[in-house]
Formats: C-alpha cells, structure tokens, sequence
C-alpha cells in the first residue's frame, strides 16, 4: 500500500500560515516524540524559515528517558530550541512562555524602552495529531481550542489569549503534498497523523509488527501470548490472544489488527520511539 493524504483544507491551511507568518514573532513546531524526526514537514520548515523557532518534542511520556535524550541530542545539534514535555499534564506548558518570551525578548525591551505594552504572538504548527490543541489548551488552562486524539480535528486558525503578554495562534495539523518517503509514511500512520478511513488497518498492523520487532520482539510478545515469527502468525496470535474469535472459533484478523494498533498509540505495548 502507498500512503499518501493531502486533503484539500491542507492546501488551504498552508497558503493560510504563509499570509500570517510575517504577523508573528516566533514559532511553537510540535512533534510526536514517537516518531519526532517524521513529524518535520518540510512545508513548514518553508514557512517558518525566517522565525525564531521552539522544537515542542510533546507525548514524552510515551518514550524512554533514553531516547528521549537521543532526540533532543540530536534536534539541537542544529542549534534549535528544544522542550520536552507532555501536553496532557498539568501546567506543562508553562516553560513555554518563559522560553518564548526570551526568544523574543529584544522586541519586548525595545517595546519597555519606549513605554508600551506590547504582546508576543507565537503560530503553532506541526503535523496532525501531534497535540498541538492540546499544548495551546494547557498553555491557557481551559479548553479553548478543539483537541482530539485523531488526525484533522482543528480545521481553522484560532488565536487564544495565554496572558496579557502573550497569544498564539493554533493552525490545522498539516502534511506536506506527497510524501515520498513511505518509511516516514507509515510512521506517521502509526501514531495517527494518518486519517485512519483512508488505510488498510491489517497491512498497517502487519507494517507496524515488523517495526516493532526490528526495534525489540518483546514489545509484542511481553503484552500478548505470542511467539516470535512470521508477522501474519503474530497477527493471528494477538487476535486469538485477545480472544477476537467469530463462528466455529475462526480467528477475527480485523479486530486483531485495529487492537495491536490501538494499544501502540496508547502506550500499552511500553515507552517506544520509532526513530532516535
């Protein structure tokens, strides 16, 4: 299967950020940290390439502290600003501010300097389903921007007031036209950037079994009653294992398939970075 989806409010999304660029004074880039190094769009990287930038590496509690490490080793060997967190914890954010208040801080002493009050506007950007929603919802502490865990759910820009000193403004999770590298594709499946409607939920489950053992086997065999081996008789295992069974106990491969890759996205097969 080739993975590809650039639907069009994509195109609508991206033509939007390059109109408003030039009205903000920083940058929030969010990735996935399960799949960081995937969720770097080069559309974006486009757009915001005249920007202070802040690399937000958001879903850390879904990796090792190792990897972790790793990622952000290797993001700022490019001289980028990097903050590791989880958007779904509580207060989370707020070492956002502060950072992107000294990104910027030459505007804010010139603005102090002559007697104004003036505001920090940073655009959030990033893939679909990295947690941008969410990260702007934990930034303001209430449910000002519409979050889900599915890819596509924020469909228009919205600015949000953090305080009286800083806004952002959260924009559509974003692809770029055609992905070429279908490695990176099937990554970004995996962690739900994909829209779900438009894949083959077995083959997908069958690519991300082969994945996952290549990184480690026990991912699997540590959560299902599995054993090593071919990806189809892995499949079979996981489906019987969780006892997806249909008439005279012929084994569901469909169930089968949409559970192992439930339970990747949700943690519950361990902490595990695809790529470091």
């Amino acid at each position: 299967m080739n993975i590809n989806w650039f639907p069009g409010h994509m195109t609508k999304s991206l033509r939007m950020m390059e109109d408003i660029i030039k009205l903000v004074d920083a940058v929030i880039y969010v990735l996935d940290a399960r799949a960081a190094f995937s969720c770097i769009n080069p559309a974006l990287n486009e757009i915001a390439k005249n920007k202070p930038i802040i690399y937000v590496l958001n879903k850390i509690d879904l990796i090792t502290n190792q990897d972790k490490d790793k990622i952000i080793a290797r993001l700022k060997s490019g001289s980028k600003t990097v903050i590791p967190l989880n958007s779904t914890a509580s207060k989370a954010g707020n070492i956002l501010s502060g950072e992107i208040k000294k990104l910027c801080i030459e505007k804010i002493e010139k603005a102090f300097n002559r007697g104004i009050k003036t505001s920090i506007r940073a655009m959030v950007v990033g893939i679909p389903n990295s947690g941008k929603s969410t990260l702007v919802n934990n930034l303001c502490g209430r449910a000002a921007a519409k979050a889900g865990n599915k890819a596509g759910v924020t469909r228009g820009k919205q600015w949000i007031k953090i305080d009286d000193y800083f806004e952002v403004l959260d924009t559509p999770g974003t692809l770029y036209p055609k992905i070429v590298d279908q490695t990176i594709a099937k990554r970004l499946a995996f962690i739900g950037s994909i829209n779900d409607d438009i894949l083959d939920k077995e083959w997908l489950s069958l690519e991300l079994i082969s994945e996952l053992d290549a990184v480690n086997t026990s991912y699997i065999t540590q959560k299902y009653t599995v054993l090593e081996g071919d990806p189809i008789l892995r499949l079979e295992q996981i489906a019987r294992s969780r006892g997806f069974l249909g008439k005279g106990g012929e084994v569901d491969i469909s169930k089968g398939a949409v559970a192992i890759i439930d339970d990747f996205r949700k943690g519950r097969l361990g902490k595990i970075a695809l790529e470091t």
